[in-house]
């Protein structure tokens, strides 16, 4: 007999049961209604690309968490680590095909080869959302009100939306005179809220090889508590007001109008690392636990798609990441698990009438209850526990004399209530109540 192989699986890689399946699905439902009731549209694009493709446009940090090999073909391949380089590749490759401004969301998996750690694993699911095409302001803020209204959908409301912009931040390094280390001092100041203050400094020190610069750096990024204060400051130090500032100020008007100011703030120390940002940036925490980190960022990012095609084409995105999102849900104890998507199972107490389930599950069916017909006639026990476990509501029990006078019993299998002689309609209102 073969030796049996020992069933496992990669580090930072999962299996995910059904019960977490159908929360992952159902969010990514109710994120895609959303994108779709903003006029964005699916696309999708291959898992793998040519590995000059992807990283092109990227520092070290991002390469060394590429999956990248050689396939049979001796072609240089990797894995996408996001879904936005892809876009500007699809963008740059159906150019032709598309119009403009163009709006696609993408909800997919992604690979990153970084350690694994709570809420932050190797293979994970992005919601994406982007607009190209467009360099408004509008298109800036559209993006944002979808990130708050997708994750109220799915009852998270308790947030913050951090934003600050990429072309302020620069300006204020190039009048310090870093500007020509400002990938470096970006990366560093990303990282402020994991390893704080004074970690950030130093790095700082050392890189700018300036500690009064350090300091600087330091002052712009901690603001100034208020929204109008913090904008104030960061004008003050980058040089005076110019379009970046009066585009930070025409989103703010647009938050008020539309009634969605109080989740956002601006902090000058939300940089995002990736270096393909040029405008806008933001992210996105749960009040009650900043510290799984950024559930939804993104940013404007004009030049990427120019790496694939002449044309500049000015793009702005974000993306939930749903794993990270759904970690911090469960620590929260805001996910409701369900073992299965069914109303009502109808259980089998005499398999000679089997043929009658089939048609009464038809008719359930029709009018919009999903349910199913247990497949053997087993102890009720033993159907009540399978049921159960697949978290459904209710149980429809049907004898001979009850399939002769085309009626049924229906159980609530969570409070017990009993309902008998009941029609199929009788059945469907109770049901959809």
């Amino acid at each position: 007999m073969a030796d049996i192989i020992q069933p496992k699986i990669l580090k930072g890689f999962r299996d995910i049961l059904p019960k977490q399946e159908i929360v992952r699905t159902t969010l990514q439902e109710k994120i895609a209604k959303v994108y779709r009731s903003f006029g964005f549209v699916p696309i999708d694009t291959p898992a793998l690309e040519y590995s000059e493709i992807l990283l092109r446009k990227s520092n070290g940090e991002t390469e060394k968490q590429v999956f990248r090999f050689l396939d049979n073909g001796k072609r240089d391949v990797a894995l996408r680590f996001d879904l936005t380089v892809p876009f500007a590749r699809f963008t740059a490759e159906h150019a032709g095909e598309l119009y403009f401004p163009f709006k696609r969301y993408h909800i997919a998996k992604v690979w990153r080869g970084e350690k694994p750690q709570a809420g932050r694993y190797r293979e994970f699911v992005q919601c994406d959302i982007d607009t190209v095409g467009s360099d408004s302001a509008a298109a800036d803020f559209e993006i944002l009100s979808v990130m708050k209204s997708a994750l109220s959908e799915i009852g998270v409301n308790d947030i913050t939306i951090k934003l600050n912009h990429r072309g302020v931040f620069n300006r204020f390094l190039k009048k310090i005179g870093a500007i020509e280390k400002s990938e470096e001092i970006l990366r560093i100041v990303d990282k402020i809220a994991k390893v704080g203050k004074d970690e950030v400094k130093r790095e700082l020190v050392e890189t700018t090889e300036n500690e009064t610069s350090a300091n600087e750096i330091l002052r712009y990024i901690e603001g100034a508590g208020s929204w109008d204060k913090t904008l104030s400051l960061m004008e003050e130090m980058a040089g005076g007001e110019d379009e970046d500032t009066a585009r930070l100020r025409e989103i703010r008007k647009m938050m008020d109008s539309s009634g969605i100011s109080a989740y956002f703030s601006l902090d000058p120390s939300i940089t995002r690392g990736l270096d393909y940002y040029t405008g806008i940036v933001y992210e996105t925490f749960l009040n009650e636990l900043p510290s799984i980190g950024s559930v939804c960022s993104g940013g404007r990012y004009d030049n990427l798609a120019g790496l694939y095609m002449k044309n500049r084409v000015p793009g702005v995105g974000a993306s939930i990441g749903l794993d990270r999102l759904i970690a911090g849900l469960e620590q929260l104890g805001r996910l409701e698990s369900k073992g299965s998507y069914l109303d009502a199972e109808i259980f089998c107490t005499d398999s000679s009438l089997m043929a009658h389930y089939q048609g009464v599950a038809s008719i359930l069916r029709a009018h919009g209850v999903n349910v199913e017909v247990f497949p053997d006639a087993k102890k009720m026990a033993q159907q009540y526990a399978v049921t159960e476990a697949k978290g459904v509501l209710w149980g429809i029990m049907i004898g001979k004399d009850e399939a002769e006078s085309k009626k049924l019993t229906l159980k609530n299998l969570k409070t017990r209530e009993q309902f008998s002689d009941f029609t199929i309609e009788d059945a469907i209102a109770k049901i959809k109540g």
